[in-house]
C-alpha cells in the first residue's frame, strides 16, 4: 500500500469519530406518539462504512417480535429515528427513502409514489446531527413529525406496509438494526 494511501485512510480514520455522533438518543421505555402511549420493542444503528447514519427505535402497544404481524396489523406504531452523522444530506435521505420503498413495495412502489414524494418533502429542509424524526402510524395513516413538529400524514396501511418495511421487511435496509428493532 502506498504511502499516500496510508495517510488518507489515517486521516479519515481520525475524521471519522468527529462526524457522527455516539451519544445515547431519546428512546425512553414508553413514549406517548399523537396520543398514543407506546412502549419500546428495540433500538438500533444504521450503519454504513464507519458511520453510524443514524439510531432507530420501534415502539409498539405491546412488545413483539413477529416482524410480519407487526407489518400486517393495524395498531398503532411508531419508528423514531435520530440522525446521527454529519454526512446525512437531504439527496442522500431521498436516495435512501426511494431505495428502501423499492425494496420493501416491490412492484406495488408505482402505485404508493405520490405518497414517496409526500415523504420526500419533508427530507427537502435541512438534515443535521440530532434532528428526531417521528413516524407514527395511527387510524390507517402515518403522521411524520421533525422535532416534534408534525410535517405531514400520509393515508393508507398499504404506505404504512411499506414505510416500516423498510427496517422490518423480508429485505430491510440493514438485517443487524431489524434483529435489533425486533428484540421485543
Amino acid at each position: 500500500m502506498s504511502t499516500w494511501l496510508k495517510s488518507c485512510l489515517l486521516l479519515v480514520c481520525l475524521w471519522l469519530p468527529f462526524q457522527s455522533q455516539a451519544a445515547e438518543a431519546p428512546f425512553p421505555p414508553q413514549k406517548s406518539f399523537a396520543g398514543q402511549n407506546l412502549v419500546l420493542n428495540g433500538v438500533g444503528v444504521r450503519p454504513k462504512l464507519f458511520l453510524k447514519l443514524y439510531l432507530a427505535g420501534l415502539y409498539l402497544p405491546a412488545k413483539a417480535k413477529d416482524a410480519n404481524a407487526i407489518l400486517m396489523g393495524r395498531t398503532p406504531m411508531a419508528m423514531r429515528l435520530q440522525i446521527n452523522s454529519s454526512m446525512i444530506s437531504s439527496a442522500d435521505m431521498e436516495e435512501a427513502v426511494r431505495n428502501g420503498f423499492t425494496q420493501s413495495a416491490g412492484n406495488k412502489a408505482a402505485a404508493l409514489k405520490p405518497r414517496i414524494d409526500q415523504l420526500v418533502a419533508i427530507f427537502k429542509e435541512e438534515i443535521k446531527v440530532g434532528d428526531l424524526y417521528d413516524f407514527v402510524y395511527v387510524g390507517g395513516s402515518t403522521q411524520i413529525f421533525k422535532n416534534g413538529r408534525k410535517t405531514a400524514t400520509i393515508a393508507g396501511d398499504d404506505f404504512k406496509q411499506a414505510l416500516f418495511g423498510i427496517w422490518l421487511g423480508n429485505q430491510p435496509v440493514h438485517q443487524g438494526l431489524k434483529q435489533q428493532l425486533l428484540k421485543g
